[in-house]
């Protein structure tokens, strides 16, 4: 990490090699790329969250319908048990 006089010759050689009107050009374009990259990092941020709360509902909605199914097929299990016992008592 730069110390406080090298950060001095830093500046110093940024203001020779650019000059005095040209630094101003210069932070407004570096304020504006950080502020593209933010932006950008938020709506990445936000897609990550929408794409893990749809999943998340998606399986929700699964284990309901799972949920409703369940009852219907514990009806259907014994009225499908019954004509195999009847089948099997006839040849008796």
């Amino acid at each position: 990490m730069p110390g406080g006089s090298e950060w001095i010759l830093i500046l110093l050689v940024v203001l020779l090699f650019f000059g005095g009107r040209k630094i101003p050009d210069l932070m407004r374009g570096i304020g504006r790329g950080v502020r593209e990259f933010n932006d950008a990092k938020t709506n990445v941020k936000n897609e990550i969250e929408a794409g893990m709360s749809d999943k998340d509902k998606k399986e929700q909605e699964a284990k309901i319908q799972q949920a409703q199914v369940s009852p219907m097929q514990a009806q259907a299990t014994p009225m499908q048990a019954q004509p195999t016992q009847m089948q099997t008592e006839l040849p008796k």
